[in-house]
């Protein structure tokens, strides 16, 4: 048994992950033999074709010289034609390796931008018999009456209709998700009818099809790396400090570059963000923090703004590969966070690349004040909770403001001391999870939590109580009592979105006592709203910060109803 392990331990694959983050003399060479070795190896089973994959990535991430840098693109650019990848692909399904299956339910977005780019590849995965079901209840709606009496009369099973009706041109998922942008109504209606019948899909690998394989961006300068990424954990006042080396508004075809790898860096992992799928290519920048270490942020299209927080969907590359992904939904200078490292790439420098997000956050927005959500601690969150989340923020120096969790953070961190062994349950960690944790660049300038669901539940009670479910109604008269407060007297010059901005603001602002409001600050309002609607929600969460009056009353919660 102690050979067997040895030469398991000897093996090109073995020796390359134990190099794979060494740098200095002759730590280039040695990769390059072992990746010359790998290359004309045939692995013998799917985990170690996968673990190749993986070291690929890195070191793709993590180059030490051009050469190195060449040979790793040449084996991913082939990696879907490897005889090992073709032998164990169902194996590998899944895992977005570039010649592998993807199946996953995704949401109406991720889904539209897959039958707008890859039709011939994105089926439904006929597996799923429940989502069948739900397909052949949803399809009469989205098709003509001749149609939907044949279907009611057949009673046809939803994969048999579709098969039917789409064409011999047409995929199922492609010919369903058609009739579906088609239907009357806004994005919103066609997203929660889409989410409903909540189709499984099947994306099949094909030219340029999304794959973790070869996700890059082009454009991004490459630096090569001369020791080992930082590993120690960082000072974030020290870090916050530390400004990014450049900022810059993205050209539209670099941002539209960027929005597509970051959905497909989804895909590829069985998730979805808001941020990705429903982004503004107009509001997006680019903060190089120097040595390959970059973000790109991206602010939602008008129509899916929230109305009062600025919300930025955002994807973290080292030398142009993606590394993570990040949310960060801004209100004044305080900043809720969202941050995770995609798993080829965690426990290499999770700490520093955290720090400096939060340094860009700080150079683009102006936040001061920093808060991580339950959900994102391991409050119903399995993987966080495995991944003892909750410790890692805090001991980045994050620290929460509930009386009780607070006492048993500091009870954990003295068993730590007395036994450097002992290590947080699960059941701790959930409890500890149970609220948000903080960190603010001055504690003595704390801000306090604004709580949006609050604030949204509050508007509407108070909507339900002026025109009972007569939403339209309510967000009129709302509107109009904000336009007398704010002495507006024309919509010229107003946009169709600022003028949607306006009607999502109105329902929040009224429930404060803006009678007691000097009149600047209340004409500041109609820049606001302009802002909400404008070109980039930069300039809203600017000039929401220059408004301490309506920033320090919502954080205190409103003063009054509607009626």
């Amino acid at each position: 048994m102690a050979y067997h392990r040895r030469k398991m331990a000897s093996t090109p694959l073995a020796e390359l992950e134990r190099c794979r983050l060494e740098f200095g003399a002759g730590a280039a060479d040695r990769k390059l033999r072992l990746l010359k070795t790998l290359a004309r190896t045939r692995l013998g089973s799917a985990h170690a074709v996968r673990r190749l994959h993986e070291l690929l990535c890195v070191l793709r991430a993590y180059p030490d010289n051009a050469k190195l840098l060449a040979t790793v693109c040449a084996l991913l650019e082939r990696f879907a034609v490897r005889a090992d990848l073709r032998a164990h692909r169902e194996a590998l399904a899944d895992t977005g390796i570039a010649g592998t299956d993807i199946r996953y339910r995704f949401f109406a977005g991720q889904a539209q931008w897959l039958a707008a780019h890859w039709p011939g590849q994105l089926r439904l995965d006929r597996s799923d018999a429940e989502a069948e079901a739900r397909i052949a209840s949803a399809l009469p709606t989205l098709l003509t009456r001749a149609e939907a009496s044949a279907l009611a009369e057949l009673k046809l099973p939803g994969y048999e209709a579709l098969d039917c009706l789409r064409g011999a041109d047409t995929s199922d998922a492609a010919f369903l998700l058609r009739r579906i942008a088609a239907m009357p109504g806004d994005g919103f209606t066609r997203e929660a009818f889409s989410d409903t019948v909540d189709a499984s899909y099947l994306l099949l690998p094909g030219p340029g099809t999304p794959s973790r394989s070869t996700a890059h961006f082009a454009a991004a300068t490459v630096v090569w790396r001369r020791q080992v990424p930082p590993r120690s954990r960082p000072d974030l006042r020290a870090e916050l400090a530390r400004r990014p080396r450049a900022l810059r508004r993205l050209p539209l075809s670099d941002a539209q570059v960027l929005v597509d790898l970051a959905r497909a860096a989804m895909v590829t992992r069985a998730r979805s963000l808001e941020a990705f799928s429903f982004a503004d290519v107009r509001d997006a920048w680019w903060v190089d923090d120097g040595d390959g270490l970059a973000y790109a942020f991206f602010g939602m299209q008008p129509e899916r703004r929230h109305p009062l927080a600025a919300i930025y969907g955002g994807l973290m590359l080292r030398n142009g590969v993606p590394i993570g992904y990040l949310q960060s939904d801004h209100v004044g200078r305080s900043a809720a966070l969202s941050f995770n490292t995609f798993d080829s790439f965690r426990g290499i420098e999770a700490g520093f690349t955290f720090a400096r997000w939060l340094a860009a956050l700080r150079r683009l927005f102006g936040s001061t004040s920093f808060s991580i959500e339950p959900y994102q601690l391991g409050w119903h969150n399995d993987e966080a909770v495995a991944s003892g989340a909750w410790w890692f923020y805090a001991k980045l120096g994050f620290a929460s403001r509930d009386a009780a969790v607070a006492r048993l953070a500091r009870a954990e961190a003295e068993r730590q001391r007395r036994d450097p062994r002992h290590r947080s349950g699960a059941d701790t960690l959930r409890r500890l999870a149970a609220r948000h944790l903080f960190f603010d660049v001055d504690p003595t300038q704390a801000l306090p939590y604004i709580d949006l669901a609050g604030l949204g539940l509050r508007s509407g009670a108070t909507l339900s109580a002026r025109t009972a479910a007569d939403r339209e109604s309510g967000v009129e008269q709302a509107s109009a009592e904000l336009v007398r407060h704010a002495a507006l007297v024309s919509w010229r010059g107003f946009t169709p979105a600022q003028r949607e901005a306006w009607r999502r603001l109105a329902p929040l602002l009224v429930l404060l006592d803006l009678d007691r409001w000097s009149v600047d600050e209340r004409l500041a309002l109609v820049d606001l709203a302009r802002a909400k609607g404008g070109r980039s929600e930069r300039d809203f969460v600017e000039r929401y910060a220059l408004h301490p009056r309506l920033d320090a009353e919502m954080r205190r919660g409103p003063a009054r109803a509607i009626g």
